[in-house]
């Protein structure tokens, strides 16, 4: 594989969440090998790649619903590594799955609600509910409505929600434009928007590079469980390299 890595300004001191050489393995074959990334408070960072390569992985991984080979993860200069789920959930990393994983027999406001009880401490439930329809509105229309009833859009406008409910400093979320409508696309990355203006960092998984926000801080190619590029969207727009991985055919911008 060609190595195309960019070294931007960004300091990874600055970072809240590192991960440092990662390797992971699942039922004996090598998943992630050796990745690194950074996410820093109010930055929005984009791992890309096609399916298969890794991005979930990386994400369970965060989560620790997988445990690493070797390498490092840190968030806010903890390790994370040997963390449960629960804790590592409690230390601020809020977590949408492309799935949504909405819970049909919960109404709109109950899966919205849950993360106040997971979390309790911090800031007013209250508020940090009111905060969540305040980034979709949307889904104060569907307030009784239970989750079986929901669109695909409208469950993964519910799964950020809830995971913003948390009261993160940083959300993961795993393909959140995947198989969406394209009229609610924009309402998506509007929310997105929102939430990275608050100040908190996010990390979106997305095989779809047509589908990155144009407000990415930054994005990482990820090609057979490796990081093949690192830089700004408009950079891997002018690599050839890069666009035959993320876009499947040669789209060289002027």
């Amino acid at each position: 594989m060609k190595e195309t890595l960019k070294k931007g300004t960004f300091e990874k001191a600055d970072a809240m969440l590192n991960l440092s050489n990662l390797k992971v393995d699942i039922e004996g074959s090598r998943i992630l090998n050796g990745i690194s990334l950074s996410v820093a408070a109010g930055e929005l960072v984009c791992l890309v790649g096609r399916n298969g390569a890794g991005k979930t992985t990386t994400f369970r991984t965060i989560m620790g619903y997988r445990r690493p080979r070797s390498g490092g993860v840190e968030f806010d200069g903890a390790n994370l590594a040997k963390m449960p789920t629960w804790q590592i959930a409690q230390s601020g990393i809020g977590f949408s799955p492309e799935e949504s994983e909405v819970y049909s027999d919960l109404t709109v406001a109950e899966n919205i609600e849950l993360s106040t009880w997971t979390r309790p401490a911090g800031r007013a439930a209250d508020a940090r509910i009111e905060e969540a329809y305040a980034v979709f509105p949307k889904l104060r229309q569907y307030l009784a409505r239970g989750g079986a009833q929901l669109s695909g859009g409208e469950r993964k406008m519910v799964s950020i929600a809830r995971a913003l409910t948390l009261d993160p400093k940083l959300l993961l979320l795993d393909e959140p434009f995947e198989g969406l409508s394209p009229a609610i696309i924009p309402s998506i990355a509007e929310g997105v928007a929102s939430i990275r203006a608050m100040g908190k960092g996010v990390l979106i998984a997305e095989s779809n590079v047509h589908h990155i926000p144009d407000y990415a801080d930054r994005i990482y190619v990820l090609e057979r469980g490796e990081v093949m590029f690192s830089g700004t969207l408009s950079e891997a727009y002018r690599d050839r390299d890069v666009m035959r991985v993320i876009a499947g055919k040669i789209e060289i911008a002027s």
